[in-house]
């Protein structure tokens, strides 16, 4: 019923003409900010409209108006009417999730599909099997029915998003926007997480950047998290041992999750931690940090691409696949190391030996086919471009 409803608020906004000139961009349904992928198409967009090789007008749906973002782009509140409108009215659609259930596209529009994954732990549609819900594969079979283009990073995700996404359009292969951060900013953003948190030049950074709980388990949709259960204090301790240097641990939750929480719940205080979550654009952070620390989280992958150690703390396994669905790899295949317990997790930082992770890490890489180069951004605008 309320997706008839909605579909009937974009009919009557079709009074409006569609302007190819205008772009709607939102990211996880408008719970997050300037960030994932669809921040970095929007970078390379502003940088051409400055040069004055293009002229677009962003417009990005925003469930907290509060947000910051460039001058250039126009905030609209993610609302009933105001969404129908600004959509009947784009030229192009950017988004890193789905649409809004009943929502109608029209002929001289473009819906092009970044997700906010590249190579996944955790199953997505299909993959799910019978703990994917109904109304689920509804909403996502409906989306996936609007979109034009989905990018690609990766042999692996050409394949996985046919039934992940129950995708059965064109995939292009232009690479992930929110990965050109880490090819080409690395030293910039280094600089930039210490000096926004002041720490010292020479300080060594560990994200913690576990997924959430819950997600779209049932028809009514919640997003879960208890008190974290890593010991912060032995894990810098075993960072400094093993790699030297003063260590610190920024911690971010799952954009997601981060919208309904101030901070991430944790019993310990420390001066060597810092949350991070209310901040948009994860892969910021990694370009910036020298480990990365997570239980199911896609970015690992995205950390490993520029060589970064990754390390997996899932204390909760057998409880999360019985949640969630079987994972996509055994994750004792992966070439993380892979901790049940704190103990286990300070063991595998203190013994980890970096070559034999290189080796792994560079085998499995091949192995998914990925072809990420640090241009994706400029290639997703130039099909913007073409179609206009």
């Amino acid at each position: 019923m309320k997706a008839f409803i909605y579909s009937l608020a974009c009919y009557v906004c079709r009074i409006f003409p569609v302007d190819p000139g205008k772009i709607v961009m939102w990211t996880f349904e408008g719970g997050g900010g300037y960030g994932c992928s669809p921040k970095y198409v929007a970078e390379e967009i502003l940088k051409r409209n400055r040069e004055g090789r293009t002229d677009y007008r962003i417009v990005w749906l925003v469930n907290d108006m509060d947000k910051e973002f460039p001058k250039e782009i126009e905030k609209a509140e993610n609302t009933f009417w105001s969404r129908a409108y600004h959509m009947a009215t784009a030229g192009t659609w950017v988004s890193n999730t789905r649409t809004v259930y009943g929502t109608k596209k029209r002929k001289k529009q473009c819906y092009i599909q970044t997700w906010h994954a590249t190579i996944c732990i955790k199953p997505i549609g299909k993959y799910r099997g019978d703990l994917f819900p109904k109304m689920a594969y509804l909403v996502s079979a409906y989306d996936s029915g609007l979109i034009d283009h989905v990018l690609s990073g990766s042999t692996w995700c050409d394949h996985m998003y046919r039934d992940g996404l129950i995708y059965d359009g064109e995939i292009i292969k232009t690479g992930t926007p929110r990965c050109d951060v880490l090819f080409n900013e690395r030293v910039e953003k280094r600089r930039q997480m210490r000096m926004e948190y002041d720490l010292p030049e020479d300080a060594r950074i560990m994200l913690y950047a576990p997924t959430f709980r819950g997600g779209s388990q049932s028809g009514s949709r919640s997003v879960n998290a208890e008190d974290t259960t890593v010991d912060f204090e032995p894990l810098i301790s075993a960072l400094e041992q093993r790699f030297g240097g003063t260590w610190y641990v920024f911690l971010r939750l799952h954009p997601q999750l981060a919208a309904k929480m101030e901070k991430l719940k944790t019993r310990q205080v420390s001066d060597r931690l810092t949350d991070v979550s209310q901040r948009p654009d994860m892969n910021e952070i990694i370009a910036g940090v020298d480990a990365f620390l997570t239980d199911y989280s896609s970015a690992i992958f995205e950390a490993n691409m520029i060589g970064i150690p990754g390390f997996i703390y899932a204390d909760d396994l057998e409880d999360y696949i019985a949640d969630r669905g079987d994972l996509f790899f055994d994750m004792y295949e992966l070439p993380f190391p892979v901790a049940r317990s704190n103990d286990e997790l300070m063991e595998n930082i203190v013994h980890f030996d970096e070559k034999e992770y290189g080796e792994k890490t560079k085998r499995f890489m091949k192995e998914m086919g990925i072809f990420e180069d640090g241009r994706a951004s400029e290639r997703v605008v130039d099909l913007i471009c073409s179609r206009r």
